[in-house]
C-alpha cells in the first residue's frame, strides 16, 4: 500500500468512527437536555438584569461591552456539564453495551477509534458553542445596543472549548479506565464540586490560594488593576476563565492582578478586612491557565487512550 492509500485509508476510518460518534451523540437525548439548559442559562443572563430594573423602575443603559464580557452567558458549570454530557459514554458506554466489540475487532487501530470519538465530541461542543455565542450576541445587541470588540469573539469560542476540554479529557479517562459511564459521571461530579468548594474556602481565606491556579475549574480570585485606570474587577485564574481573562489581556496587556485573603476585624466584628497577598503581571496568569489547561488534556488525553489501548476485547 502506497503512502498516499494509506493516508486515504486513514481518514476513510477516522471520518468513519466521527460519523458513528456524531449520531451516537445526536440520539443521545441528554445532549439536547443540556443544551436546552445552556439556552436557558444564557436566557437569563440576558433577561434577569432588564426584570430587575424594570422592577426597580431603572432604565436600560447601553452596555457596548456586555457581549465581550457575558461569553456563553452559561459559566462554568455548564463547561462541565457539556464536557459530562459528551464524553461519559464514549469509551464506557460502548463497554457497557458490548459494542466495543465488533468496534475495536474492526481493521481499524484503537488510536483512530480514540481521535475519532474525541473529535466527534469536540465538534458536538463547538456547534453548541456556536449557537450560543450568536444567541448571546443578538441579544446583548437588541437590549444593550451597539457593541465593542466583537471581532473577540473568536476568543471566547477557543477559551470555552478548551476550558470545556479540559473536564472532557478528565471524564473520558474515568470511563476508560473503569469501563463503567456511571462511575466516570460520580467521579467527575465529585471533583467538580469538591475542588469548587475547596476553591471558594482557600480563595477567600486562605494564603495558599496559589495552589488553585494548578487545579482544574474556577480557580483563585484576584483583584484586576489596569494601568491608567482607577476601575477594579474581579478576574479568576482557573482552567473555567481562560476565556475572560485572556480577552481581559487583549483589551488591558499591562495589568496585574492583586490577590487577597479575608479576615475578621476583632476591633469590629461586623467588619471584614481584605489582606494582600501578592500581585502577579496578568500576562503571566493567562499563560499559566493556558500551560496548566494543556498538561491537563494531555495527561488525561493519554491515561484514557491508553487504557484503551490495553483493553482486552474478545473477538
Amino acid at each position: 500500500m502506497t503512502r498516499r492509500e494509506s493516508k486515504r485509508s486513514w481518514r476513510t476510518s477516522f471520518l468513519a468512527v466521527v460519523r458513528y460518534e456524531l449520531l451516537w451523540n445526536i440520539r443521545k437525548k441528554k445532549i439536547i437536555g443540556v443544551l436546552i439548559l445552556a439556552f436557558v442559562f444564557a436566557t437569563l443572563a440576558l433577561v434577569l438584569p432588564v426584570i430587575l430594573r424594570n422592577l426597580n423602575n431603572q432604565p436600560i443603559e447601553p452596555n457596548p461591552d456586555y457581549v465581550i464580557t457575558t461569553g456563553t452567558g452559561i459559566g462554568s458549570f455548564a463547561f462541565f456539564l457539556f464536557a459530562l454530557v459528551s464524553v461519559m459514554n464514549s469509551i464506557s458506554g460502548e463497554f457497557e453495551s458490548g459494542s466495543i466489540t465488533p468496534l475495536l475487532t474492526k481493521p481499524i487501530s484503537r488510536t483512530t477509534v480514540y481521535l475519532g470519538k474525541i473529535f466527534a465530541a469536540l465538534l458536538t461542543v463547538f456547534g453548541a458553542y456556536v449557537l450560543l455565542i450568536v444567541y448571546m450576541a443578538a441579544g446583548g445587541y437588541i437590549i444593550y445596543g451597539p457593541q465593542n470588540n466583537m471581532h473577540l469573539i473568536s476568543i471566547t469560542l477557543l477559551g470555552s472549548i478548551m476550558s470545556t476540554l479540559v473536564w472532557m479529557s478528565i471524564v473520558l479517562a474515568m470511563g476508560s479506565v473503569s469501563k463503567s459511564s456511571m462511575l466516570a459521571a460520580l467521579l467527575g461530579i465529585g471533583i467538580w464540586l469538591g475542588l469548587n468548594i475547596v476553591s471558594g474556602i482557600l480563595s477567600v481565606f486562605s494564603n495558599q490560594a496559589w495552589i488553585l491556579t494548578y487545579a482544574p475549574g474556577s480557580g483563585a480570585s484576584g483583584t484586576l488593576n489596569a494601568s491608567g485606570s482607577g476601575n477594579q474587577s474581579s478576574v479568576s485564574t482557573g482552567t473555567d476563565s481562560i476565556a475572560s481573562i485572556l480577552i481581559t489581556y487583549v483589551l488591558n496587556p499591562a495589568a496585574n492582578v492583586t490577590f487577597y485573603r479575608m479576615e475578621l476585624n476583632l476591633s469590629n466584628p461586623g467588619r471584614i478586612n481584605q489582606i494582600p497577598l501578592y500581585t502577579e503581571p496578568l500576562s503571566t496568569i493567562v499563560s499559566r491557565s493556558i500551560a496548566v489547561a494543556a498538561v491537563y488534556i494531555l495527561v488525561f488525553n493519554f491515561i484514557a487512550w491508553y487504557a484503551l489501548k490495553r483493553s482486552q476485547v474478545a473477538e
